[in-house]
């Protein structure tokens, strides 16, 4: 990609247009020349070349056309014959997490139970004795060995470290931080797992027993230091073209804190902030709508830096941990990995269908969008019956309603999301990372239903494309991987991180894995009048790539990356350095 500022022949052209086409007023400040335009315009038209004026973009069209609207002082950038795309946008994710995650050391990419004992064993060597030893967002399920590790073994690895394996919705403690913590054979939780034939402690707990757990206090950083932090995130992401972001579940003061940054000229990344409803106990569907009522900002709220997103609640577990509330119960083979042996377990759900209800009617009736985490498919059952009651008395269709997560989609459900208009919120990383243990797990007849996306797309539902990332730095070996190219890879071939195809025939194409992260998304967030393609008028967010979207080797894809990214007009990424 070659860049020329200024030079004698536009110039030239400029001096000509001005006198017989428009006034200087008009010259772009920037264009982009000789490139392949992926436009994601309605008929996903390919064009050569954009002009950009301000934050805006002016023009779309040939090098011809486009070059005749530059001056002298626009900037001139070839493509070089590179794919120009509309910037990314990830529907979901956790950047004020994972911009912490690695502040003070980097978290290992672990594959079995034995390099997680050895990093144990080597974290026990440097901290002191009784200091804790935590591995965040720890999915046992992503081993090869396909198992929890055993009391025995964390104890072997670290005996006088307390250990945990944080897995969000489950987790794994060692007898060390069970005798910190107070925890014993007389403990009765029930988010504390025992052996269902010796009736002895396992390790394994539930995300309700968390709170036992005697943790040390956070380090406390210092705003500076998490602004630092938060905005060294995103230009991460800028490095894979994304410009915009949905935050998965934040608070007002999260999106005021955005807000503040945008209008500060700090923010890369334009941010839509979803807000989590949190409920102590759950009061009458009135009390709810006068409560939601009295919230100072709705969706939509904010500018074009910073927006208030969906209303959202945690519906039930995760799939790797076992607490997803799925249709069928989990089964003997889950038993045996989870530690449950209920032959009736279906998972966990944290709402009653007369509460859930309640809660969606009243935000329906506050005209905001709303959306729940929802990884199981009795979760997502649920949620659409929810979702038809309130539709009953106030129409949803025109509010973007969405299932984050949902994994398991049957026909019927696709039918009723289509009929009322919910959007799937999914993360490809999920399927990439756990569709192998999925496999094994439920079976060949119940993983047909495992993320779905031709399916989806075919009954006109909008998937929406995200990553879920939570932790780590590095765009491949996060949990979950945010590298968007990754993700297209993943639903254009349906292969797995462990080279298995799974169900291909629910692939998609390249030009639907592109629209699921750009128009998709600023579908879901009621911007598609402003980004999400590169048209005229809409904000110029772009990302120029490594190679071509659209006729590279299939096995390329997940190699791409930015090599520049303008946002709002700006360079905020580009691998020459600028």
């Amino acid at each position: 990609m070659k860049r020329n500022h200024g030079s004698i022949y536009p110039m030239l052209i400029a001096l000509v247009f001005s006198i017989t086409a428009c006034s200087m007023e008009d010259s772009p400040d920037m264009i982009i020349i000789n490139g392949k335009v992926l436009t994601v315009d309605a008929q996903f038209s390919i064009a050569e070349a954009v002009a950009i004026k301000e934050d805006k973009i002016l023009a779309v069209g040939s090098n011809s056309d486009i070059r005749k609207m530059a001056d002298s002082l626009t900037e001139i950038i070839d493509a070089a014959g590179k794919t120009v795309i509309p910037g990314l946008i990830d529907a979901h994710l956790h950047p004020e997490m994972a911009s912490i995650s690695e502040i003070d050391e980097e978290i290992p990419d672990v594959h079995s139970i034995s390099e997680l004992l050895d990093w144990i064993k080597g974290q026990a060597r440097t901290k002191q004795e009784g200091e804790w030893i935590i591995f965040p967002k720890m999915f046992f399920t992503r081993l090869i060995d396909l198992r929890q590790p055993r009391l025995s073994e964390l104890d072997s690895a670290a005996p006088s470290h307390p250990v945990f394996l944080n897995g969000s919705y489950g987790g794994m403690i060692n007898s060390a931080a069970m005798s910190v913590s107070g925890i014993d054979e007389n403990t009765a939780h029930r988010g504390i797992l025992r052996d269902e034939i010796t009736g002895k402690l396992t390790g394994f707990i539930r995300a309700s027993a968390f709170g036992l757990l005697e943790l040390p206090p956070r380090e406390i950083l210092t705003p500076r230091e998490q602004e630092e932090a938060l905005l060294a995130m995103l230009r991460r992401y800028n490095q894979y073209g994304i410009t915009s972001l949905c935050s998965g579940a934040g608070s007002f003061e999260l999106f005021e804190m955005y807000r503040d940054l945008g209008n500060q000229g700090k923010l890369t990344t334009r941010i839509y902030q979803n807000i989590r409803l949190r409920l102590n106990g759950i009061p009458g569907t009135i009390e709810l709508t006068d409560t939601i009522s009295a919230f100072p900002y709705v969706t939509g709220d904010g500018n074009e830096w910073a927006r208030i997103g969906a209303l959202k609640v945690i519906l039930d577990g995760g799939i790797l941990t076992g607490t997803a509330y799925l249709r069928e119960p989990w089964g003997d083979r889950a038993g045996s990995i989870f530690g449950v042996r209920d032959p009736d377990y279906r998972g966990v759900v944290n709402f009653s269908p007369e509460e859930l209800f309640a809660i969606v009617s009243a935000a329906n009736t506050n005209n905001w969008k709303f959306t729940a985490h929802c990884t199981g498919g009795g979760g997502v059952d649920m949620l659409l019956d929810a979702y038809e009651k309130a539709d009953k008395i106030k129409s949803i269709r025109d509010r973007r309603f969405s299932i984050i997560h949902g994994n398991f989609f049957t026909d019927r459900a696709i039918q009723r999301m289509s009929d009322l208009g919910v959007y799937a919120d999914m993360q490809a990383a999920w399927f990439y990372k756990d569709a192998d243990a999925m496999k094994q797990i439920l079976g060949e007849e119940r993983i047909a239903s495992f993320h779905p996306y031709r399916s989806l797309l075919d009954a006109g539902v909008v998937v929406n494309g995200g990553s879920d990332h939570m932790v780590k730095w590095d765009a491949d070996a996060s949990i979950n991987p945010y590298n968007p190219f990754l993700a297209m890879w993943t639903m254009v071939t349906r292969t797995t991180e462990r080279n298995s195809v799974i169900m291909p025939d629910e692939a998609i194409t390249r030009e639907e894995a592109l629209s699921m992260y750009t128009i998709n998304n600023a579908y879901a967030s009621f911007e598609e009048s402003i980004k999400g393609s590169i048209e005229p008028g809409k904000l110029a967010d772009l990302a120029i790539l490594s190679d071509n979207l659209l006729d590279c080797p299939v096995g390329r894809i997940r190699d791409i990356e930015s090599e520049m990214t303008i946002v709002g007009g700006k360079i905020v990424y580009s691998s020459g350095g600028k």
